[in-house]
């Protein structure tokens, strides 16, 4: 029997059950089951069949819980995995490293070239071999492999669909060739090297750690090669709420620019602090210089510091609430940061532009909806994409109703949160 043939078999009889429920829920075992057949037999039309065993592997996309744009200057964040992912199916391979994602040309990535690829900038395979090239700087094992690969995270939604590729890539080096002994930590730090060497992108490391480390955490990253991450155990339908992501329709393609600008704008007055990042100074020494920072840099600029370090004591009082149940509390400071986020950081709408502002709508519909009762905010990076929800269960399809009138059919996405991160599946015996 073909190695496809085995894996196909496998599934249907049910050996990857308990680990789908664990990761998808048990409601959605079949569906997911469904799924990973159909990326089998991707796998084999793209690549052939044969007799060496096929793995499956899945990294999930990441919703920023709180932390908008703090994590890139060294700040705190909460951020959870959703049951929304990429997979894989992938066997070994020598040399190369090709990826076939489903509905875009193959990535065909030869590993005796590790370098930086000029043309290759902004593209999956700067992804990929960011990925393998750090892998070997850090002394781990690499080699090639093909891969299927197939995704359900929104992309260009703020769910982080590029950093749950890079660690899917970076998940699958680990276990085909070092035993899964790479940390999920060092996995997520690996991932957001490619991105920013390889892919061109200054990102932070809290999508990347997010979606390899999974559930709800939370991070500091006053010490980005030494992150401490703390598990937040909460569970938003025991309190009768839900976790809703609207999609906008926004764009981020050619938006490099606006992201770009804000840890820039942010690092630029933390070097006129005298420091390397906004963690390293204080909300007291930004007043003290802030007629000097203004002449310097802007206004916006020395507003986007000043959202900094209220959103930075925000993400601990939030965590706080969190432990406490204080369910109230949290939703309060979600919206306190939304707000900030839209008048200081300033990244709901793109400045190059302002006709577009599909974000903006969708808070001020999601404020008449829920206000008083449940939290919105700007979700992600800002500038398109989507906005976060908390909405009580009991207005649950109202808010779907107005939402999805607006912004269409299936824009108003209910996520759960991923109980693990970046995985390879294993098969009961």
């Amino acid at each position: 029997m073909s190695a496809s043939a085995t894996l196909i078999r496998r599934i249907q009889e049910g050996k990857y059950d308990d680990t789908l429920a664990f990761m998808y829920g048990a409601a959605r075992v079949e569906e997911q089951c469904a799924r990973y057949i159909a990326a089998v037999e991707g796998f084999v039309k793209t690549y052939g069949d044969g007799e060496e065993e096929l793995f499956l592997f899945s990294a999930p996309g990441r919703t920023e819980i709180s932390g908008n744009h703090t994590d890139h200057n060294h700040g705190r964040v909460i951020a959870g995995s959703v049951d929304l992912d990429v997979i894989a199916v992938a066997r070994p391979a020598v040399g190369r490293i090709r990826v076939q994602s489903e509905g875009f040309p193959l990535d065909d990535v030869d590993l005796s070239q590790l370098q930086p690829v000029e043309n290759e900038k902004n593209s999956s395979s700067s992804l990929i071999r960011g990925t393998a090239a750090r892998f070997a700087n850090l002394g781990y094992r690499v080699d090639g492999f093909d891969a299927y690969t197939t995704s359900n995270v929104l992309k260009g939604s703020g769910l982080s669909s590029s950093a749950a590729f890079e660690v899917l890539i970076g998940v699958i080096l680990n276990h085909l060739y070092n035993e899964g002994r790479v940390s999920a930590v060092e996995v997520a730090q690996i991932a957001q090297y490619a991105e920013n060497v390889f892919f061109g992108k200054p990102c932070g490391l809290m999508d990347q750690m997010a979606s390899s480390v999974g559930n709800i955490i939370t991070i500091d990253f006053a010490d980005p090669a030494a992150p401490v991450i703390e598990q937040v155990e909460f569970d938003f339908s025991a309190v009768d709420h839900a976790l809703c992501i609207v999609d906008v329709g926004g764009d981020h393609a050619d938006l490099t620019a606006e992201y770009a600008a804000v840890p820039g704008e942010m690092k630029a007055v933390a070097a006129s602090l005298g420091v390397s990042v906004l963690r390293e100074s204080s909300l007291q020494a930004l007043l003290a210089n802030m007629p000097a920072l203004r002449r310097e840099h802007g206004d916006r600029a020395v507003l986007r510091a000043f959202h900094f370090f209220n959103e930075n004591e925000r993400v601990a009082a939030q965590v706080k609430a969190l432990q406490e149940g204080d369910f109230d509390t949290f939703k309060r400071l979600v919206i306190a940061s939304g707000t900030s986020s839209f008048q200081y950081l300033q990244n709901v709408y793109a400045n190059c532009d302002i006709k577009e502002q599909s974000m903006s709508l969708a808070l001020a519909l999601a404020q008449r909806e829920l206000e008083g009762c449940g939290a919105w905010r700007v979700h992600g990076g800002g500038f398109g994409g989507t906005t976060q929800n908390f909405v009580p269960l009991h207005k649950l399809e109202q808010f779907k109703t107005a939402i999805e009138a607006v912004f269409g059919a299936g824009s108003c996405h209910v996520l759960n949160i991923r109980p693990c991160g970046g995985v390879m599946l294993k098969a009961a015996e």
